[in-house]
């Protein structure tokens, strides 16, 4: 099926500054992607740190105990558990924040307020010490950033209209993911170097000798991560500028929003009703992303034996992976068309995630699959953001990305409940990648179908 899509209606044409804030903020985003959600702080919930001090002294040191191996598995299906919640509550408010948006021009205070949510959740977890009593409150905390978070995302990505052109949405939707990852990058290696990494002392991390009891040094990182995304967050709500007030609709009560998003879906449904299908699709696709997000680095962990400053090191050669595949499959974008870009890039992920199954316990092969990976999951997201924004009508951008977010949540429980399902069967986290793969396969299968039409809406 030929993929032509074409953007929506063009703005102005962009200065470079508003294009650079804007993709700012996805540089200090990895802040809570990459350190709290995938590498570092879900990890760190999923430690044997949050485990019975009789059941870790019981296994003696051997990682193939099978009471610590059901202990740690827990600790993954709790993540997951919690996530699924923050789904649900995202699922629920998410498209009616995105229509008020729209419907007031206030889309850069919103994503300021959501945004500042989440930096205080990041900032709360410094008091997430080490210990099985407190692994509810920073499962809470890590869902509280997710939500937010998602929140958050509905304006940013609205707002990829107004820094970009007809001719160039995917190049600078692909520069934002990029910079994200290169973002990610940067901050790992300053975690590692400052807080993780030990240099002498085993029990003490980084050149600053912060003491790993009760996993301090780690939520001494996880703060300056909520720094680093708090300072990357400004450019774009300086620089970049709002929607015209002209394009602005008139503002609806909160429970009237309601009967307005009923109105929309029965419009797509009447006269775009492949774009309902592309919302669907993505929903499970882009939830099995999440769950190589949350649980890649748990695997890596807990099955091939990664310590924390390995998976660090894993994830600085990830972002570097992932930012030049990212950034490359924008021009891709532009050229073919992002339906192309995303079948392209799913079945590279259900391949090196089946793979994953057959490696044995191999650091080496898992560093191999693991950013092969890696490699395929930006161009996917970028392209997604890319495909809506161009069918997106023109002065409802937060609208149509407030369902985006909404979709997505709508079968979060997906990843996470398979994972889990496997896990607690078989009692191997393994073969939890196994459901992520699944959903993949799932969003992939949707997908094809989908022709990429401009949205009506009457």
């Amino acid at each position: 099926m030929t993929d032509n899509s074409s953007p929506g209606p063009t703005p102005s044409t962009p200065a470079r500054h508003p294009v650079l804030a804007w993709a700012l903020w996805d540089w200090g985003s990895a802040a809570f992607n990459a350190v709290v959600t995938t590498f570092v702080f879900s990890t760190y919930l999923a430690s044997s740190l949050f485990v019975d001090p009789a059941v870790v002294a019981a296994a003696g040191g051997d990682p193939d105990d099978p009471a610590l191996v059901r202990a740690l598995a827990q600790n993954a299906s709790t993540v997951g558990v919690a996530l699924m919640i923050a789904g649900i509550a995202v699922a629920v408010l998410a498209p009616v924040l995105g229509q008020r948006s729209d419907g007031t021009g206030r889309r850069k205070l919103w994503l300021g307020v959501n945004t500042g949510v989440v930096v205080l959740a990041m900032a709360a977890m410094v008091f997430v010490e080490g210990t099985p009593k407190l692994l509810v409150l920073g499962a809470t905390l890590l869902a509280v950033g997710n939500v937010f978070f998602e929140f958050a995302s509905v304006n940013y990505y609205a707002m990829l209209t107004q820094v970009s052109t007809r001719e160039n949405i995917g190049r600078v939707s692909g520069f934002g993911w990029g910079m994200g990852y290169v973002g990610g990058i940067v901050l790992l290696l300053v975690l590692l170097v400052l807080f993780i990494q030990s240099f002498g002392d085993p029990a003490t991390g980084g050149l600053l000798a912060v003491t790993e009891e009760g996993g301090l040094n780690i939520r001494l990182a996880v703060l300056a991560s909520a720094v680093w995304f708090a300072a990357f967050a400004i450019p774009v709500l300086v620089r970049v500028p709002e929607i015209p007030a002209q394009e602005r609709r008139v503002r609806v009560g909160f429970l009237q929003s309601y009967v307005v998003l009923w109105g929309t879906l029965r419009s797509l449904w009447r006269d775009s009703r492949q774009v309902l299908m592309f919302l669907l699709a993505s929903a499970v696709f882009r939830d099995g992303l999440a769950g190589v997000f949350t649980f890649g680095a748990i695997i890596a962990a807990q099955v091939f034996g990664f310590s924390s400053t390995e998976v660090l090191y894993f994830a600085v050669a990830a972002n570097v992976v992932a930012g030049i595949s990212t950034m490359v499959s924008g021009r891709l974008d532009d050229r073919f068309g992002p339906k192309r870009v995303i079948v392209f890039a799913l079945t590279g992920l259900i391949v090196a995630g089946t793979a994953v199954l057959f490696i044995g316990t191999s650091q080496a092969a898992f560093w191999v699959a693991g950013l092969v990976l890696t490699m395929f999951v930006g161009p996917v997201q970028s392209a997604s953001r890319s495909f809506l924004a161009r069918v997106a009508p023109e002065g409802r951008e937060g609208e149509m990305f407030g369902l985006y977010a909404t979709t997505g949540r709508a079968v979060s429980f997906l990843a996470p409940g398979l994972f889990a399902l496997f896990v607690a069967t078989t009692g191997d986290t393994r073969l939890g990648i196994l459901g992520i793969v699944l959903v993949l396969a799932a969003g992939l299968a949707l997908l094809l179908p989908v022709a990429a039409r401009p949205a009506v809406i009457r």
